[in-house]
């Protein structure tokens, strides 16, 4: 421990020897090359981060609710169909003989009704025999909404706007109730579903704003916002179920891809962020390299907040306008000179100025 404490004093006695002529010229001194930046500020948001999974807005498998033989098949694979369209006719021959049978029913009782209503006026049929006819005149409308209905459930039609899947029967296919026929999907917009610890409950809140990231896609942030927050948490990992709506009009988003969320809780105007490498851990604590009067290192202890991707926010330590070495620290001390550097362009943008 001695012998380093001794020659890490006799690097700096040659150090500062090396110094003198350099500073008595009121020159630079010249040192090792270094790779630094000038920090400045930028806005960053506070933000909680989660993982999550995306949904589509609406998705179902289109079923018949009547049995039947398919008779025409209206729609082609993949295509963007509207809500209401008929998608699947099947064959409805029965249905439509017995909508015409109740619609001769119907008639029949309205004549007989206004036969009877007629001759209650005249006095001469009475009031029982005109309800009687009411009675059956309604009796038979309802047997004709039925009919009418049995043979609209024939059309299979699209319940709302969507992306038609692959179908799974053909023309001609006998289908019973419930079978599944083709997938509709609606992905307009998606849904990511994600869980945040329960300590975060009173910062997520409906409206709250989210940015998320896709394998699919690198670099690419999709922004959304919370919708919905589940009204309970779990009892076992202490976590609340939260769900977004991503905007997806360019149908870039797909079901089930893995997503990385962050919702985003506050914003900095002016945040002090450094490239990740530039930190030194020592002693328990985070430093950097600084380039002082005469490009003298200096080794500066300093207080971290966030981290992105490459970057780290500095909360305490520096200040904008500073000069940080981000490389070749290894080869540095304190007291050392340098040659700096900018790997940022910060010196060529103000001889530019």
């Amino acid at each position: 421990m001695k012998t380093t404490t001794r020659l890490f004093a006799g690097l700096l006695l040659t150090s500062s020897l090396a110094l003198q002529p350099a500073l008595a010229e009121g020159k630079a001194p010249q040192g090792l090359p270094a790779e630094v930046i000038t920090v400045q500020t930028q806005s960053l948001d506070h933000s909680i981060r989660a993982v999550g999974n995306l949904r589509a807005n609406e998705t179902i498998q289109l079923s018949p609710e009547q049995s039947g033989r398919i008779e025409k098949v209206l729609f082609e694979e993949g295509q963007q169909v509207k809500q209401g369209k008929a998608l699947f006719v099947l064959d409805s021959a029965i249905y439509r003989a017995e909508l015409r049978q109740a619609q001769a029913r119907v008639k029949l009782s309205q004549i007989a009704y206004k036969r009877a209503e007629s001759l209650l006026k005249k006095r001469v049929g009475s009031a029982q025999d005109r309800d009687s006819t009411l009675a059956q005149l309604r009796v038979d409308e309802a047997q004709q909404a039925l009919a009418q209905t049995r043979l609209d459930k024939m059309t299979v039609r699209a319940p709302f706007s969507g992306a038609v899947g692959l179908r799974k029967v053909s023309p001609g296919d006998y289908v019973n109730v419930g079978q599944e026929l083709v997938e509709l999907t609606d992905l307009s917009t998606m849904k990511a579903d994600f869980r945040i610890p329960e300590i975060y409950l009173a910062a997520v809140k409906p409206g709250s704003p989210i940015n998320i990231q896709v394998d699919a896609f690198p670099g690419k942030i999709f922004n959304g916002e919370v919708y919905a927050v589940a009204p309970s948490a779990n009892t076992r990992s202490h976590n609340i179920e939260v769900r977004a709506r991503i905007p997806n009009a360019d149908g870039l988003l797909r079901p089930g891809l893995f997503a990385k969320v962050d919702i985003v809780m506050t914003q900095e105007d002016a945040a002090i962020m450094i490239p990740e490498q530039a930190i030194i851990p020592q002693n328990g604590g985070f430093f950097v390299m600084r380039m002082g009067e005469g490009h003298i290192v200096e080794m500066v202890p300093v207080k971290m907040g966030q981290r992105r991707p490459g970057t780290v926010q500095i909360t305490g330590g520096l200040n904008k306008g500073d000069v940080v070495i981000t490389a070749g620290q290894l080869k540095l001390f304190p007291g050392m000179p340098i040659t700096p550097i900018f790997v940022d362009g910060s010196v060529t943008a103000k001889q530019g100025d």
